[in-house]
């Protein structure tokens, strides 16, 4: 079998994509994405979006389906708490941060309302830190509910949850969004942090990043 991540490295939903590829132990081809629009790119996602997930000859787009999928194709180790609940509670935090949070401030949106809607830059800055706020908030709320304290969000070791929260806590530094009411991910953050699958995963460590 032979993967391929088309990807670029300050694309937060491919750092998503390669944690899990890392975290499995998987062997992969990093291919930079310079132009989501490029009549090749458009034949792999129609979206002309990153990341895209080639397994042999079949493209797999949306961050969180490539992830599921490796899931399922390598299901050792696993990605989900064992617990029905515990899993429901992964897939949702998951889901919070990359179908809502990261679907309204990712940059094509900030780009529309800043070229198109003639909003302001401090305007948009002010969206992006609203939308941002309101979903940490509810996230922090939900770790701090769990019945039981675990070393990540919802298993003592990474799941789902945590592959979306990481990349997430970083866009929102690189917007200056203060994060200092949210103890409870910060923690799990620095714990994330050191494992290689993370570190692997970094922007600065792919090859195509450019400060």
């Amino acid at each position: 079998m032979r993967l391929k991540l088309y990807s670029a490295a300050q694309n937060s939903a491919g750092e998503r994509v390669r944690i899990a590829l890392n975290l499995k132990g998987l062997e992969f081809e990093y291919v930079p994405v310079s132009k989501t629009t490029s009549p090749d790119y458009i034949l792999r996602n129609p979206q002309a979006l990153m990341p895209t997930l080639e397994v042999d000859d079949v493209n797999i787009t949306q961050s969180l389906a490539a992830i599921e999928y490796l899931e399922d194709r390598f299901p050792n180790p696993t990605l989900l708490p064992a617990d029905p609940v515990l899993k429901a509670h992964s897939r949702s935090f998951a889901l919070a941060v990359c179908a809502e949070l990261h679907a309204l401030t990712v940059r094509r949106v900030r780009k529309y309302l800043l070229a198109d809607m003639k909003v302001g830059e401090a305007k948009v800055d002010a969206w992006y830190a609203r939308w941002t706020h309101v979903t940490l908030s509810a996230l922090e709320t939900r770790l701090a509910d769990r019945q039981s304290e675990t070393e990540f969000c919802f298993a003592d070791f990474p799941t789902l949850a945590d592959i979306a929260l990481v990349p997430q806590l970083a866009n929102a530094r690189r917007f200056k969004c203060d994060l200092s009411g949210f103890p409870i991910m910060r923690e799990i953050e620095a714990r994330c942090a050191v494992l290689p699958a993370f570190v692997k995963a970094r922007p600065e460590k792919q090859i195509d990043y450019k400060p």
